[in-house]
């Protein structure tokens, strides 16, 4: 695995223990507040860089606390007009393909596991907010992640069930694996379960002497990594970028 490969603007970070807290934009979960008084809990702290170690690509690196190179999204087109996004490890391997649901209604993708092309894992849907006001210092639903049956896919009797479920996911806490609250442009966007548990957790990084870096430099905290894998996280990170930009 490469180490120490990150440019010298961003710092090491070490797999920490800290209690499960929320910033003040978007409040606190009582689930959160409870784990809080019952001790620390492990955490892993990753550094993304918004940007990809190939010349003339776009993309994220992704390192982890001692520097080794984690995940890579290397795209020679421009991210938001990609057909398709591949998560990879560090050595190129593909971990999970996101692509843009077609002639659906709303803004969806599908997460497919490594490059297959049929069988999605997830959907992902933006959340609309009409009503709100994208400037108030109050948590913004962004997100839905929901979970895809496929098992009836090949059901003679069930032919239309996998369609159903892709195009018009139940808004239900059944099948709401993933909420994503907060503002992406300005790095603060929480991550919970179908339990309102916070499992990870987006935020700005501070460099050296507690200045706040830009936007392109943050951190990616998955605060219950048996209920969020790792590469999902990232996943996630991905689509709120061609969600919102990259502002």
């Amino acid at each position: 695995m490469t180490k120490k490969v990150y440019p010298s603007f961003i710092s090491s970070l070490h797999p920490l223990k800290r209690s499960i807290s929320t910033p003040e934009f978007g409040g606190r979960s009582k689930a959160a507040e409870a784990e809080e008084e019952s001790g620390e809990v492990e955490a892993v702290a990753l550094t993304v860089w918004k940007k990809s170690l190939l010349l003339n690509c776009n993309g994220f690196t992704v390192f982890d606390g001692k520097g080794n190179l984690v995940f890579r999204v290397d795209n020679y087109v421009a991210a938001n007009k990609a057909p398709e996004i591949v998560l990879m490890d560090a050595i190129g391997k593909s971990l999970l393909t996101i692509r843009r649901k077609k002639l659906s209604w709303g803004d969806k993708w599908l997460v497919y596991e490594g490059e297959a092309s049929s069988n999605p894992k997830y959907l992902v849907q933006k959340q609309t907010n009409l009503l709100l006001n994208p400037n108030a210092n109050k948590a913004m639903s962004l997100a839905n992640v929901f979970k895809i049956d496929n098992s009836g896919i090949h059901s003679p009797t069930n032919k239309n069930s996998f369609k159903e479920k892709i195009t018009s996911p139940r808004r239900t806490s059944d099948n709401v694996i993933y909420q994503m609250e907060g503002s992406y442009s300005q790095r603060r966007v929480m991550v919970y379960n179908n339990k309102r548990q916070c499992v990870a957790e987006i935020k700005r990084k501070e460099g050296a002497g507690g200045v706040v870096l830009g936007g392109d430099v943050f951190r990616l905290l998955i605060l219950r990594p048996d209920d969020i894998d790792t590469a999902m996280a990232m996943a996630l990170v991905i689509l709120l970028d061609q969600m919102f930009g990259s502002s």
